[in-house]
């Protein structure tokens, strides 16, 4: 049996992690950790069998755990790691603070980080995934990350470290974020937060806001340019390839993809992980039928599939 360090922080057996997403499904993990501050993170995975896998989560918005839970140490920051300071043109946040947040705690200090107000989840998501919208993203104002290696050493990581792409990172495996330092440019803080408010009002008019959702689904297939920049101007989105194959408000169980948006996939109540997943991925195949083009999930999917059992039919034996 696997001995775990005895943390400062929340260790907790078994912990179901649906009521940890925004869709509300999933199964446990085998261990959910909520670090008390850096230093107990940090010693804490010093101290872990190298053996047991590391999945560090944030707030759940852009992720589906399956319905068998999660073989691993979950990781969850709190309070410990939600701080926003702005010094002159940089704002410095906790992984944990939530990126609506930073935007407007910039917006008030002169500093333009507006596109982060309509990105669901915290910075160290952010980061991870290079989130953008209205043509920047993460990358583009990221100045360093500092994250706590699987080993529990400390760590600096620069843009070029991560290697930002559309939607993606090469972040290495187990390490977690805990602090990451952007630049914005300067603006008036009523101007900023005139068009936040603007983002907000035009995103709850195109997007499921009120629904039950994970953000965007599947990444735009024009995902980067021919010079590999992040590029998400292009003609081409997921939507329209997916309202092209016929699949607006297309259902499998208690899943559905949102009649008022296609590239969002909802849980009208009682969905499991399974019928999200399965229906996401129906909508793959019949867009790649449709009009040959792959789509690729931006939702992360982790976790096992709920165990089967052999049902016999009885009727069958004599």
């Amino acid at each position: 049996m696997t001995l775990f360090p005895t943390p400062r922080g929340v260790l907790t057996p078994d912990r179901s992690l649906a009521d940890l997403t925004w869709l509300r499904v999933g199964g446990p993990a085998d261990w959910l950790f909520q670090p008390a501050d850096e230093d107990d993170l940090a010693s804490f995975l010093a101290e872990l069998d190298p053996a047991v896998p590391v999945f560090p989560m944030g707030v759940g918005s852009n992720l589906i755990v399956r319905d068998g839970g999660l073989r691993a140490v979950v990781v969850r920051l709190g309070r410990g790691f939600n701080s926003i300071s702005v010094e002159g043109s940089r704002v410095t946040a906790g992984a944990a603070a939530l990126d609506a947040h930073v935007a407007r705690r910039a917006a008030d200090a002169g500093v333009d980080l507006t596109f982060l107000r309509t990105i669901p989840g915290s910075i160290g998501g952010a980061v991870r995934m290079n989130a953008g919208c209205y043509g920047s993203y993460t990358g583009d104002h990221l100045i360093k990350a500092r994250a706590v290696t699987r080993e529990g050493k400390s760590l600096t990581l620069t843009p070029d470290d991560l290697n930002f792409r559309y939607r993606q990172t090469d972040l290495p495996e187990g390490c977690v974020i805990v602090e990451a330092t952007f630049e914005g440019g300067a603006g008036d803080p009523e101007t900023l937060h005139a068009r936040m408010a603007a983002q907000l009002q035009k995103r709850d008019e195109t997007q499921p806001t009120k629904d039950r959702t994970a953000g965007s689904t599947f990444r735009n297939p024009a995902g980067f340019s021919s010079t590999g920049r992040a590029d998400d101007t292009h003609e081409l989105k997921a939507w329209k390839v997916i309202e092209d194959a016929g699949l607006r408000g297309a259902v499998r169980g208690g899943a559905q993809m949102s009649p008022k948006h296609p590239n969002f996939l909802v849980n009208t109540g009682g969905a499991t992980a399974a019928d999200l997943e399965g229906l996401g991925e129906d909508v793959r195949k019949k867009v790649f039928q449709t009009s040959a083009i792959e789509l690729h999930w931006e939702i992360m999917r982790v976790g096992e599939p709920a165990p089967t059992t052999d049902r016999v039919d009885k009727s069958t034996q004599k």
